[in-house]
């Protein structure tokens, strides 16, 4: 089967093997699907033709003659123009996307997740989860016997663009990220504190492959998945990051995320600060991934 998750800042195409539940091939792309979004609220057309030419691209590399679930996130959600966007896109390349909320994303992450750990991290018992998507930042809490999640309108193409300095992003994200705060707090004191704290999507899984010694081009699931990474790892990167000229940052982590990885990162180590973790472990499976495994 073949799972599509279409998010703010890019989209990722899936071939699944449901009896192995591994990836057979993936296609990815940054579309920016958010660019303009915070100051507009719309989406742009040349946001939705980049999301056209890249569907009609990955099928001259997957074949489609399968069953097809196609779903998109928070700049759908929030665009007021969100209708006539996917009608266009439906039109021009064939693909339907169904607008999921916060908490069908939320589950379908947790899904993905939860498929890895066996192999991973088999000791875990209870988790915190987050996924820090171009649009939204989802927190999952898996205990034993519940689970609790919510989605936060946080995300990498958002502040990005509201807020192009990293000073201006530090000074914000605080006030920003409150609710966050709150709401974990909050969990905290009703279930108690959680064994580990999971990380997925783009900006976590780029750091860690950069401290695997990969690139954009050279990144490896296999090696990965698993990495754990610190908040000092995190300022060390981002450190790193901001020493390269364009084009050796867009080597490093490829280009569209060139603009947005600064965001991530200091996203990234807010929830450091509000999880109360001093390590977080990298899971590859994510959205796409559990939206696949939910319909096998």
């Amino acid at each position: 089967m073949i799972s599509i998750d279409l998010g703010s800042n890019s989209i990722r195409i899936v071939k699944f093997n449901c009896a192995t539940k591994e990836v057979i091939i993936e296609f990815s792309r940054i579309v920016k699907v958010a660019d303009g979004l915070s100051s507009s609220g719309k989406i742009m057309i040349e946001s939705a033709q980049r999301v056209i030419d890249t569907i009609n691209d990955a099928k001259e590399v997957i074949d489609f003659d399968d069953k097809i679930f196609a779903v998109t996130t928070q700049a759908l959600r929030q665009a007021n123009n969100s209708k006539e966007i996917l009608e266009l896109i439906a039109q021009k390349s064939g693909m339907r996307f169904k607008i999921i909320s916060g908490e069908e994303e939320a589950k379908y992450t947790l899904l993905a997740v939860e498929s890895r750990l066996d192999i991973i991290a088999p000791d875990i018992k209870s988790f915190v989860l987050i996924d820090i998507g171009g649009g939204s930042t989802e927190i999952i809490f898996k205990y034993q016997d519940r689970v609790v999640s919510k989605s936060f309108p946080v995300g990498i193409v958002t502040i990005a663009q509201s807020y192009p300095n990293i000073n201006q992003m530090r000074n914000i994200l605080p006030k920003l990220m409150s609710s966050m705060l709150e709401f974990v707090n909050d969990i905290y004191s009703k279930y108690g504190l959680v064994d580990s704290f999971l990380a997925t999507a783009g900006t976590p899984t780029t750091i860690a492959s950069l401290k695997c010694g990969l690139d954009y081009l050279s990144y490896n699931p296999m090696i990965v998945e698993g990495t754990s990474l610190s908040i000092e790892e995190l300022n060390r990167y981002e450190r790193e990051l901001s020493l390269l000229n364009p084009q050796e940052l867009i080597k490093a982590v490829g280009s569209g995320r060139d603009e947005v990885i600064y965001a991530g990162v200091e996203i990234y180590k807010e929830l450091f600060k509000i999880l109360r973790f001093d390590s977080s472990i990298v899971v590859d499976f994510g959205l796409v991934e559990g939206l696949a495994i939910q319909n096998c």
